[in-house]
């Protein structure tokens, strides 16, 4: 019997029937600590398994006998209408999984009408993200440091690159005890040992686009050092308060979010302040351990503060089915992470468009089945979370 012919990377990524699929494939392209920084989460990594198995309790509740010939995916996401409530969400280092970084995921998001969100952390500048996706909703995360003068800059490099969208993190007032990092010594860039030449060894393609590409540099934060804890304990402000907030509202005139509330009385107290949305995040379960599950505080938070301001969840967040469960317990939106992360070490751009299709596909399908008759249709009343 003759063998059968192996498929291109480029070709799996294209028939990845799931996210899961794509992130076999990141596996086996990416060097291990690069998948790790990834797929990691802080200490025992509760937060994270938490946080995805709670999406496996979901329990829909389907009408039938409902016209679902259209099932429309479109929602209004602060003042603006977006193809999917889903938002790209800003991840730190991006072009340490693959050479186009925040570029490919922004021109990604553009083909999708979908927000992406440029992280403070960030491989890219915020004018080079503008120039990749003149057409995009490109937003802007920030982290409050301790050089009030350097926040100011970064957001008027943002403004500058038409974005006119703020998120401010605030759940990282030092950093979490990411293991994964620490054993493999990650540093930033990735630094050549003995353990990474073996890597390399393993994984000729990335180590080819790494050591071939634009040296990793950070954007927006220059001159920080290389290991990830150092730079968060050194530049970021365990300090900052509410009071911050206002500080920040004063040098932004666009739109502003807040994310990392994992408390409804922070909620409350954000929403008396001001802001214009609330995400409902414990970082990935990157940060604190054992922290708030997402998806179970969610309802709670949108019955206190949703009718004033727009909630989104962060975390866990692996299919189109998750998102119609998160939007039906209130979300306005998914923010999503890991899941494009993965396309993007597996495929680069074509692996996050991949990303972003399936999503679509799998929202449409569970829209159809639900008999929502689209995301305006989702509820309550069509979905439960069920005991553990």
């Amino acid at each position: 019997m003759p063998a059968r012919p192996r498929l291109s990377m480029a070709r799996r990524v294209a028939e990845a029937a799931d996210v899961a699929d794509l992130r076999l494939l990141a596996r086996r392209r990416a060097p291990r600590m690069v998948f790790d920084y990834v797929d990691g989460a802080a200490e025992g990594e509760r937060s994270m398994a938490r946080a995805v198995e709670a999406f496996e309790r979901v329990e829909f509740s389907p009408r039938v006998l409902r016209d679902v010939s259209h099932a429309p995916t479109e929602v209004e996401v602060l003042g603006r209408r977006i193809a999917m409530p889903v938002v790209l969400g800003p991840t730190g280092f991006t072009r340490m999984m693959h050479r186009e970084g925040e570029r490919a995921v922004a021109r990604a998001a553009e083909r999708a009408a979908v927000p992406y969100v440029l992280s403070t952390m960030g491989t890219t500048s915020a004018a080079g993200v503008a120039a990749a996706a003149p057409g995009g909703w490109n937003w802007f995360q920030l982290y409050v440091v301790r050089d009030r003068a350097r926040s100011l800059d970064s957001l008027s490099r943002a403004r500058e690159a038409g974005m006119d969208v703020l998120v401010v993190t605030v759940d990282v007032p030092v950093a979490g005890a990411r293991l994964r990092d620490v054993r493999h010594g990650l540093t930033v860039p990735p630094s050549l040992h003995w353990r990474s030449v073996l890597q390399a060894v393993r994984h000729p393609a990335w180590w080819f686009d790494f050591l071939t590409s634009e040296p990793l540099r950070f954007a927006t934060v220059d001159g920080a050092p290389g290991d990830l804890a150092g730079i968060t304990n050194l530049m970021f402000d365990p300090s900052v308060t509410v009071s911050d907030l206002e500080w920040i509202r004063s040098a932004w005139q666009g739109r502003l979010l807040v994310k990392g509330v994992q408390r409804v009385e922070d909620a409350k107290e954000l929403a008396a302040v001001g802001v214009d949305g609330i995400v409902v995040s414990n970082h990935g379960g990157r940060q604190l351990d054992r922290s708030a599950t997402p998806l179970e505080l969610l309802p709670h938070v949108v019955a206190a503060v949703g009718d004033r301001v727009e909630v989104f969840l962060d975390g866990g967040v692996r299919s189109g089915a998750d998102v119609a469960a998160a939007v039906a317990l209130g979300a306005r939106a998914c923010f999503v992470g890991r899941a494009y992360l993965y396309g993007l070490m597996a495929g680069g751009e074509a692996g996050v468009r991949r990303v972003l299709d399936l999503l679509r596909a799998e929202l449409v399908r569970t829209l159809q089945l639900l008999g929502a008759g689209g995301v305006g249709g989702l509820g309550p009343d069509l979905v439960r979370l069920r005991d553990s």
